[in-house]
């Protein structure tokens, strides 16, 4: 009871607040907040709408980052065009989290895989991520061929596809291969239950 009365003083005391509002949809509008916490309906302010409830990049980020020489690449989803595909010799691209894009226009040649994967900490990457993108990986350099690993904007989920590929393909310590992938591509941010888990699996020799 004493805390729930400390919290409606608090309340009380809080200054009044104006919000931008943006739902998925696009719709925005002002909403205000009254000193005591409740919403002031009667002061909603409608804006126009965008296109998108979320922000639009429009900065295109179409080159890939070489890690492994003439064999793996790490990139954003801009980074899949058959000029890419042509320019860079892929023959496999692991999309992680999102489908290929362009895929229609890729050549026939080139073998496209989607991983689902939420840019989320509780994804759990250990048992249903790295597995499958390791094989998928492993199959590109078995068969002497060149693999562009991306997801949307290639510094979270596909980071941290390369970095496990090289701590249990490559023998490395994370720290090792964290250092080395963002040496090559420097706006790479696994969000923190990645580097988590990351820093708990398990290194092999190479194969």
């Amino acid at each position: 009871m004493i805390l729930l009365y400390e919290l409606q003083k608090r309340l009380a005391n809080l200054r009044p607040t104006t919000t931008i509002v943006t739902t998925p949809t696009g719709a925005r509008y002002v909403e205000r907040r009254k000193s005591s916490g409740s919403e002031d309906n009667s002061a909603e302010q409608q804006l126009e709408a965008r296109q998108y409830g979320f922000v639009v990049d429009t900065k295109p980020d179409a080159v890939p980052a070489c890690i492994l020489s003439e064999f793996m690449y790490l990139g954003s989803q801009d980074a899949v065009s058959a000029e890419n595909a042509v320019k860079y010799k892929l023959t496999h691209i692991l999309s992680v989290g999102i489908e290929t894009p362009n895929v229609e226009l890729l050549p026939s040649t080139v073998k496209c895989k989607h991983l689902p994967c939420l840019d989320l900490p509780e994804t759990d990457l250990l048992q249903y991520v790295l597995p499958v993108a390791i094989d998928f990986i492993e199959e590109a350099h078995a068969a002497k061929g060149c693999v562009l690993v991306h997801c949307n904007a290639g510094v979270s989920r596909s980071a941290s596809v390369v970095i496990g590929y090289l701590m249990q393909r490559r023998d490395m310590r994370f720290e090792e291969a964290y250092h080395l992938v963002k040496s090559w591509r420097p706006c790479i941010k696994p969000n923190a239950g990645f580097m988590q888990q990351l820093k708990k699996f398990p290194r092999t020799s190479a194969k």
